[in-house]
């Protein structure tokens, strides 16, 4: 269930756990922890992609290790057996990499809640100011357990080698703009382009602009064969940041019941000038 309505969420507050996984542009001016600090849904945890990255990469938003996940999610009072829900107050994007990032770390029951903090406001669902308390319980026997499944990332030498052999797809999220190279990167330290045979699906064309939630199996399908990616063939989603090749992700496994897999790096690496 990589998806679950605004409807379910409230029936279902106190068997799941929450994350506020909202995160902005810093060129939007919005602080999502201060948003969540004054309005947030109840019992959500505030995760923080920046803060919960790998600090030692000159990439942003890398995936941290399941050392660091781990003791991360436990400190949250996270078990492995826990259905998690991850919603955020932006477009989408942010929730989809939390969602990523926990299927990459082995957690079993993870969902997106469609629509986002957006549309659960919109139809006057409760909210809450209070910051919850970590309930961790001092109990090896239910410390957390994460593994890397390290075939859902790629890295630079795989993106390099598959353009010579070309065995899987390579599918860009951003902006149709910035893929043909037509308008600077928001990052000054990047070259205008996209990854040499790659193709092009703005992760916004996935979203009901009215909604904010995914667009239905059959319409995602349309979107993607519009945009000559075969689902029956392997695939690799890219952005700028690894954080909107998630979304990407997040619709691929709605048509296909697949896992996705993320170029991690993204164009912040393959773009450097």
């Amino acid at each position: 269930m990589n998806l679950v309505t605004t409807e379910w969420l409230e029936k279902n507050l106190n068997n799941v756990k929450i994350f506020d996984a909202s995160w902005h542009m810093p060129s939007s001016k919005r602080k999502a922890k201060k948003e969540y600090e004054e309005n947030h849904i109840k019992s959500a945890i505030f995760w923080d992609v920046d803060e919960h990255s790998d600090k030692n990469s000159p990439y942003p938003h890398m995936m941290s290790n399941s050392d660091y996940w781990t003791k991360m999610l436990w400190s949250f009072g996270i078990e492995n057996n826990d259905h998690i829900v991850v919603y955020d107050y932006s477009d989408i994007y942010s929730s989809c990499r939390l969602w990523f990032a926990l299927k990459y770390f082995g957690h079993k029951k993870v969902s997106v809640l469609d629509g986002g903090m957006k549309k659960w406001l919109k139809e006057n669902r409760p909210t809450s100011k209070r910051i919850e308390k970590n309930s961790v319980k001092f109990n090896i026997l239910n410390k957390y357990k994460a593994y890397e499944n390290t075939e859902l990332i790629k890295n630079k030498k795989q993106i390099d080698d598959n353009i010579k052999n070309f065995s899987f797809q390579t599918v860009d999220a951003r902006s149709r703009d910035r893929f043909l190279g037509k308008v600077n990167e928001p990052r000054p330290e990047l070259k205008k382009g996209c990854i040499l045979g790659s193709k092009n699906i703005p992760f916004k064309d996935c979203i009901d602009p009215i909604t904010n939630t995914f667009k239905k199996k059959e319409e995602l399908n349309k979107i993607f064969t519009k945009n000559k990616v075969d689902t029956s063939k392997p695939i690799v989603f890219t952005c700028g940041s690894g954080m909107t090749a998630c979304v990407l992700g997040l619709a691929y496994s709605l048509i296909s019941d697949k896992n996705a897999v993320i170029y991690d790096g993204s164009w912040s690496e393959y773009g450097k000038k």
